[in-house]
């Protein structure tokens, strides 16, 4: 990229969409700092062209290039353009439409980013970590600007039809995660999963012949080993075979769908323990068992055969697992999950668990005791 005395000049090809034309180029990340300009952030959202800079995102993003600096992957930046442009196309080969050359832009031209403005906050925050990536290249594509109301349809479009992948299909193709990694592994050696596994989606429908969700086997390992025992592959996996094995040994409905004694939907509609919720309850149970000596957390965990693990008991489930009788999703609920398998094992609750479960048994409580109690 050059610049004259008045205007920049970008290498380009040009495309068309909507009869509009429109044009890709390579931006050095240096630049990023120069041009690309978001909305003040003070004005209401009817007088910008996209969300205000959510900057917790930031620093994680900005992380990931640091840390994967021969690996990180960016998708393309999309910016409107507020100014004098000018394509010169580069001979007369090729369709009209689309053609090679260089982009003549006015430097008193207004740049504001309809999609990608996270990704550019980040490469400048890693900028100050790595000054080499300086040099390195992210595509942009430049639209003409036409008003505040195109570019906020323009934001609008963009998003539309964007869809997150889900967590489990994320998971399966996360190959710079630990917990990712034990989680595929898991999937295909452990004799309590083997076989169970759905990996593309973190959902079941009620016909599906696998048990339990890649994402669920994750979140459950990240529950059950810190990110320090995380880091070696070996001894992770080991004991992750191992707990999961005794659990599994605990639950017979899981050893009735392997052997096709039940349906992996039977067992989903009517017992509690493949959902994600329990399985990430029982790691963080697990974490705690394993504080004890070997032999005592092999004949703590066979408590676990007492369980009534069934939707229909919801003396036990309502308010820990389930929200009117549906399977819940909160911090708070596992954490309550925990601790009604804690109380079955035998286990202390740390004081943030304890602090939870008071507040539980404090909600279902009638009023009129509890307002008595707290008079006492």
């Amino acid at each position: 990229m050059m610049t004259s005395a008045f205007t920049y000049v970008l290498p380009a090809i040009r495309g068309v969409q909507a009869g509009r034309e429109y044009y890709v180029s390579m931006c050095p990340l240096q630049l990023l700092r120069r041009f690309f300009i978001f909305d003040d952030e003070e004005l209401m959202p009817e007088l910008r062209a996209q969300r205000t800079l959510n900057k917790a995102r930031v620093p994680e993003i900005a992380r990931y290039i640091v840390e994967n600096l021969d690996s990180y992957t960016f998708s393309a930046i999309t910016v409107s353009v507020d100014g004098e442009v000018k394509f010169d196309p580069i001979g007369e080969d090729g369709p009209a439409s689309f053609r090679m050359g260089s982009l003549t832009v006015s430097m008193h031209a207004k740049f504001v980013v309809n999609d990608g403005q996270h990704r550019r906050a980040a490469i400048l925050q890693a900028l100050d970590a790595a000054p080499e990536l300086g040099e390195e290249t992210i595509a942009v594509v430049f639209f003409v600007d036409r008003g505040l109301e195109r570019c906020q349809q323009m934001f609008a479009d963009l998003n539309r039809h964007a869809v997150k992948p889900s967590a489990s299909l994320g998971i399966l193709y996360d190959h710079r995660s630990a917990a990712a990694n034990l989680a595929r592994h898991l999937s295909l050696t452990s004799n309590v999963f083997k076989g169970l596994i759905e990996a593309e989606r973190s959902s079941l429908s009620p016909r599906s012949r696998s048990l339990f969700t890649l994402s669920a086997v994750h979140f459950a390992t990240t529950e059950f080993l810190s990110e320090k025992e995380l880091e070696d592959f070996q001894s992770a996996s080991q004991r992750c075979l191992e707990f999961w094995e005794m659990v599994g040994e605990q639950i017979p409905e899981w050893t009735y769908v392997r052997e096709s004694k039940m349906t992996s939907g039977d067992v989903r509609r009517d017992f509690i323990h493949s959902h994600a919720i329990v399985l990430q309850a029982l790691g963080r149970a697990g974490r705690a068992l394993y504080q004890l000596p070997a032999l005592e957390r092999a004949e703590r965990v066979k408590r676990l055969r007492t369980v009534d693990w069934s939707r229909k008991n919801a003396k036990t489930w309502e308010g820990r697992a389930m929200v009117g009788g549906a399977m819940a999703k909160s911090g708070q609920n596992i954490t309550l999950t925990c601790n009604e398998i804690k109380r079955v094992l035998g286990l202390k609750l740390t004081p943030e668990e304890g602090s939870a479960e008071a507040a539980w048994a404090a909600s279902r409580m009638p009023q009129g005791r509890a307002a008595r109690r707290r008079k006492k």
